[in-house]
């Protein structure tokens, strides 16, 4: 089930007939003039509602690849990091929205669409470092003192939290015929402040509560919008991000998780600000 909020021609339909009335009406000079302004703004409504979405072809030029960003690993995005929008449920319907842009990192209808999953790479450990040269690191847990098994035990839950301490992206690029892309930021911007109180969204059977949702600011491109979706882990806060950045009738959308984050207590998530500008960056210089 597929959010179904575009609508893609009808206000642009309605704008062009209104200014052609408009037009045909004139009658003496002043009015020709004044129709021709008319018919200056139908020429502008009738070119957004005509213009052509970027193939799905053309977004791949558009999309990251490996070594735009240093320090992440980019990937085309499988089946197991997406997830269709018939498959996302939501307890309020004026939150689908929101939840398809997430699950699905295509907001609306759009007539093409890519994604990449974008990993941050951890941070190498050195193996000539202070934990190598710790004499108790050799040892036995049976020869360990408390005192020891404590620290080891506690190095252990580090390495884990570091292990799992990056930044996960979904970056999505979708684009629309007409005014879709605006239409469907929109639509986000309505969704988001309807659920700033929270949602449950349910895939397969699995469901993920939001506790709330906070706007994030950002900017780039034409327009921009972002937002925290504070959602409950087993009692604890997780939060991920949503931003999206409007490039003509593209949007780049980034889906962001750190489960680090969650397993230190984080109360926020830094935005990976060098994946959206390369993104960014990049999409611009299609044109």
């Amino acid at each position: 089930m597929r959010a179904s909020f575009i609508r893609r021609s009808a206000v642009a339909a309605s704008a062009v007939s209104l200014a052609l009335l408009v037009t045909a009406c004139g009658g003496d000079k002043e009015g020709g003039k004044e129709g021709g302004k008319d018919a200056g703004a139908g020429d502008k409504a009738k070119n957004a509602s005509a213009a052509k979405a970027l193939t799905a072809a053309e977004l791949e030029k558009a999309a990251l690849a490996q070594g735009d960003v240093p320090g992440y690993k980019v990937e085309k995005a499988g089946p197991a990091d997406l997830v269709d929008a018939g498959a996302v449920t939501v307890d309020k319907a004026e939150c689908k929205p929101l939840a398809d842009a997430w699950y699905t990192a295509k907001p609306g209808s759009p007539a093409a669409a890519v994604q990449r999953k974008v990993v941050q790479e951890p941070a190498s450990t050195d193996p000539g470092g202070a934990a190598s040269q710790d004499p108790a690191k050799d040892k036995k847990l049976g020869d360990m003192t408390e005192e020891e098994l404590d620290k080891a035990l506690k190095d252990m839950e580090n390495s884990v939290k570091d292990a799992f301490s990056v930044n996960v992206v979904i970056d999505g690029l979708s684009s629309y015929d007409g005014k879709g892309a605006e239409e469907a930021l929109a639509s986000l911007r309505t969704a988001a402040t309807a659920c700033a109180g929270g949602f449950t969204a349910t895939v397969k059977g699995e469901p993920t509560k939001v506790l709330r949702v906070e706007e994030e600011k950002v900017s780039g491109g034409q327009e921009a919008a972002g937002w925290a979706l504070i959602t409950d882990a087993d009692g604890d806060e997780l939060p991920l991000k949503l931003v999206l950045v409007r490039h003509g009738q593209t949007l780049a959308s980034f889906g962001v998780v750190n489960l680090g984050a969650a397993m230190s207590g984080a109360k926020d998530l830094p935005l990976p600000t060098a994946v959206i500008d390369a993104q960014v960056g990049k999409l611009a210089k299609l044109g």
